[in-house]
């Protein structure tokens, strides 16, 4: 079965990489999914969710995370438990669906329970579920559509912006609301680690408020600066926000905010020169999953190109619009031109750009209605 999940896999994974079509717009770089869940160190007793679930790369890798891990101390009856209630799985597209319930199955997950759900919009209404982590990256794009499946099983849009009671705040952002989501579907303690775009860092009006929220009432505790050239749009710049969901009280819940900057002066190509799991080796090692009381910053003024540092709540509160976008290392391209990356890495990068914005024309050319001559 493994060997099976793993051709599986392998094919997703060639989809994503030669087309911005089919398994590509759904499959987050495996590097990134495999350096989140060492992180969070998912356990037996977690019950993991992933509301864009995609072609189920979050929850199969954080099953096999657990199975690694306690093999050994379960019983058949709890490896069945594992198998059906460890993860589940939200994805709006039936078609995606039916791939990830497949990817899933050929890992060995789910057996005989449903544990990808599909034709549900998770930003249209509460779930009306909690858990005890989230791991995700919703798909990008600012403008909230209502979503629906048509009678073929393709989705569709309506204008119509949704507003929940639940939200802390009504806005046309599809990644803000994304955000107040995910807050959501946690359970009090419960832990989150999401991808989102550098809007949600630095937006004002309903992106301040967003994230005055989520630091009074979540510890927002570790940033981590995604490098471009990683992705399936050119030139998208992402982070993984982590946060833990707290009860209530008056006095905020963040106290530090560990930022780890993998982007600047770093060049990632999607075909010559792609992220692996070794390029997150040293954040993995600065974020001490189980131990970040005792984390130390790599930056100083003394080493000003560190790459982790931390920022304390006063600092964050004082920033205009409680910017979350933080930066410190200088950017050589900018300042040093015979810092340039070398020719071969640069013509790699333009090409992969093109190419993605080729596939992306093509597709709405197609789109288009023609017109007669």
């Amino acid at each position: 079965m493994d060997v099976k999940g793993t051709i599986y896999e392998e094919l997703l994974q060639r989809s994503a990489s030669e087309s911005t079509k089919g398994a590509g717009q759904y499959f987050t770089t495996r590097a990134v999914i495999r350096a989140m869940v060492e992180v969070m160190q998912p356990t037996l007793q977690d019950r993991i969710c992933d509301p864009a679930a995609g072609t189920g790369g979050f929850l199969f890798t954080a099953y096999n995370y657990v199975l690694d891990k306690f093999v050994k101390e379960l019983n058949a009856e709890e490896k069945r438990t594992l198998r059906e209630e460890l993860v589940e799985g939200i994805e709006l597209s039936p078609k995606v669906a039916r791939m990830c319930a497949m990817n899933l199955y050929l890992h060995g997950i789910g057996g005989d329970k449903v544990v990808v759900h599909s034709g549900h919009d998770s930003l249209a209404a509460p779930w009306g579920k909690e858990y005890t982590m989230i791991l995700a990256n919703p798909p990008f794009g600012k403008s909230q559509n209502l979503l629906f499946v048509n009678e073929e099983g393709d989705t569709e849009k309506d204008d119509k912006v949704i507003v929940r009671e639940d939200f802390w705040t009504s806005t046309s952002n599809k990644q803000l609301n994304v955000v107040q989501h995910m807050f959501s579907l946690l359970k009090i303690n419960g832990r989150a680690a999401v991808v989102l775009p550098d809007n949600v860092l630095f937006e004002g009006g309903a992106g301040e408020k967003i994230r005055k929220n989520l630091l009074e009432k979540c510890n927002v505790h570790t940033l981590l600066r995604l490098p471009t050239g990683i992705g399936y749009s050119p030139g998208v710049k992402a982070n993984v926000l982590f946060f833990d969901k707290k009860e209530g009280r008056p006095k905020p819940w963040t106290d530090k905010l560990w930022v780890y900057d993998l982007r600047t002066n770093k060049h990632f190509t999607q075909k010559q020169s792609p992220i692996t799991r070794k390029d997150f080796d040293e954040f993995v090692e600065c974020y001490r999953p189980g131990a970040i009381h005792k984390r130390k910053p790599t930056w100083r003024e003394e080493t000003p190109d560190g790459r982790w540092r931390c920022y304390n709540y006063e600092e964050l509160v004082k920033r205009d619009k409680l910017s979350l976008d933080l930066f410190w290392i200088k950017d050589k391209n900018l300042t040093d031109t015979d810092s340039l990356p070398a020719p071969d890495i640069l013509a790699a990068e333009i090409a992969d750009e093109l190419e993605t914005a080729f596939d992306l024309f093509s597709k709405i050319a197609k789109k288009l209605p023609k017109t007669s001559v």
